[in-house]
């Protein structure tokens, strides 16, 4: 009996098919379909000949983000030139030959593809690209068949309603599949257009970092609202709500919002860049790290980081030390007798400092910022003096140079036999008064 009905349904089906393609109309969809494929990966293949840029295995592995997706872009070419052609012969088939089953089905087929080629090319993270491919195209499939439809009816007619809100199995995917669907395309256009901002040297760094993150702002609240809209939120109602619940938030939270419009300032000022070597108010001192819309990171030379709020750059007293020019002034003091021969000495010093590598020294150097050493005072116990140097940089950690020079100028004192004097009193006795007291008293 089984075996019976199989063999009837086999011949029906059979029967079906013969009938169907004994048609000619059948036969001229098949042709057109084909002739269309072929046609657009022949174009396909001479847009990517002529556009070079538009194939990504043309380019090397050193290449910019932005054009490695437009690379990308070329595997795109022959889904969207047969779509655009199938879709204008559905029309004619359908017009000229009453039928167009068969271009309708290669038509689902190539948006399906290009559907596939999106996912495979653009969608680097496995789990996305896993959800896209698993659950994304049934989806889009059961789209294009027209049925799609009745099982969102289906799927929202099993509800259940909590107090005033109806939640329904359907409610629940939407939210989940295009709420994770918005997530991933904000983390990728965030990413990318971080990544082309980043790489426009016509800019200067501030300026790139303040259009950083501006872009990222708005990428978040873009994905924001857009979720809202998609969990059926009416964003009138949430307005006013916003309004009420911005003022108090405003209240509490006015340091933050502070410190991100101080960040935003001192980007576009220019007042602090990454590299600066900045002296606080209170003494503390460090390397700009990072620029971030909150704080700002210091490293000093021993290792640590001091996250600074960005308003204390905007309120208070700060000394930049590099921002306009990385060459800096400083000077070493040290004393020698007073029966020392000064204005050799003077030569001697300025030749042992021009002599270290960091210090400016030679011909091509201005005067005033060859090494110059002077007498700074006379002291109980010998000639104070010091000698100014300038160097590129902050004479501390790495770049140290003042203990360098202490050393070459006690060297070199000690080599031309001068004295480094130490304290010392010079003590009178008189006593007079005390041997005429000495001979009344025999």
């Amino acid at each position: 009996m089984i075996l019976d009905e199989f063999i009837q349904l086999v011949n029906k089906f059979v029967h079906t098919a013969s009938a169907v393609f004994s048609k000619p109309e059948v036969y001229a969809q098949i042709g057109i379909v084909l002739a269309i494929y072929l046609v657009a990966w022949a174009l396909a293949n001479r847009i990517r000949k002529y556009a070079p840029f538009l194939d990504v295995n043309h380019q090397g592995a050193a290449v910019h983000p932005l054009r490695r997706f437009i690379g990308k872009l070329g595997s795109l070419i022959f889904p969207l030139l047969a779509i655009l052609m199938l879709r204008i012969s559905l029309e004619v088939s359908e017009g000229v030959l009453s039928q167009g089953w068969l271009v309708q089905a290669a038509l689902t087929v190539s948006i399906l593809l290009l559907f596939y080629s999106i996912v495979r090319d653009f969608i680097q993270n496995r789990v996305a690209a896993g959800v896209f491919r698993w659950l994304g195209m049934p989806l889009l499939l059961l789209h294009l068949l027209g049925v799609l439809g009745d099982l969102i009816a289906i799927l929202e007619s099993i509800s259940v309603n909590v107090g005033n809100i109806e939640v329904s199995v359907y409610g629940i995917a939407r939210v989940a599949i295009f709420g994770s669907l918005l997530f991933w395309l904000g983390r990728i256009s965030s990413k990318t257009g971080r990544s082309f901002i980043v790489h426009q040297e016509n800019l200067d760094i501030r300026t790139r970092e303040v259009a950083a993150k501006l872009f990222e702002v708005a990428i978040f609240f873009l994905v924001s609202l857009l979720i809202l809209q998609v969990m059926g939120i009416n964003l009138t109602t949430l307005a006013v709500f916003g309004g009420a619940l911005g003022v108090g938030i405003g209240l509490g939270l006015q340091a933050i919002a502070s410190n991100f419009i101080s960040g935003i300032i001192i980007l576009l000022d220019r007042s602090v860049s990454i590299g600066d070597y900045v002296e606080l108010d209170d003494g503390r001192t460090g390397i700009v790290r990072e620029l971030n819309m909150r704080s700002t990171t210091l490293e000093t030379f021993d290792g640590k980081d001091i996250v600074v709020p960005n308003e204390k750059f905007i309120a208070e007293i700060f000394t930049n030390w590099t921002h306009k020019d990385k060459s800096q002034r400083y000077r070493v003091d040290f004393s020698v007798a007073y029966h020392s021969d000064i204005r050799k000495l003077v030569e001697i010093i300025k030749a042992v400092v021009a002599s270290h590598p960091q210090v400016f020294s030679g011909d091509a150097v201005p005067l005033e910022e060859r090494p110059d050493c002077e007498i700074d005072s006379f002291g109980d116990s010998g000639i104070n003096m010091f000698v100014e140097f300038w160097m590129e940089g902050i004479d501390d950690g790495k770049n140290r140079v003042g203990g360098d020079l202490l050393l070459m100028i006690l060297e070199a004192l000690q080599e031309h036999g001068y004295e480094i004097p130490f304290p010392q009193r010079e003590v009178r006795v008189v006593n007079k008064d005390f041997s005429n007291k000495g001979k009344q008293g025999d």
